[in-house]
């Protein structure tokens, strides 16, 4: 009561075409497969993003208000400097996967450096006021 299917020779055929169209898309030209972006590297990012987010949305209420926030604000800014901080530590930990291609270590390493920077000289200049 089993039914079947009959493989002909012309159905391998197109399968083995389609195996080695797949394998070749993964090769490049010098017989090596393409390296993989890093783990941590693409969470470094995402934590840029939100980072560059809540930085946004702050600046954006805050010039809405004419700079009158509630302290929520300040613990908001503390919290994103905290998040930045990760994403740096995301980064360089990116870093040291082998075999990888590191291009979003290095964005998420760049750009939570310079939020993680400038957030931090904002902090330090509403102390020393």
């Amino acid at each position: 009561m089993f039914i079947r299917k009959i493989v002909t020779e012309e159905d391998r055929a197109k399968a083995l075409a389609k195996a080695r169209e797949k394998q070749r898309k993964r090769i490049t030209k010098y017989g090596q497969a393409k390296p993989r972006h890093a783990k941590k590297g693409i969470y470094s990012c995402c934590y840029a993003f939100v980072v560059l987010l809540l930085l946004y949305l702050m600046v954006s209420v805050s010039f809405r208000g004419k700079g009158e926030v509630s302290i929520l604000f300040g613990f908001v800014g503390l919290g994103t400097i905290a998040l930045a901080a990760i994403g740096i530590w995301l980064g360089v930990r990116g870093m040291k996967e082998r075999e990888k291609n590191y291009i979003t270590c290095k964005i998420g390493i760049g750009v939570n450096g310079i939020v993680f920077l400038g957030l931090a000289a904002i902090f330090v200049r509403g102390l020393v006021r």
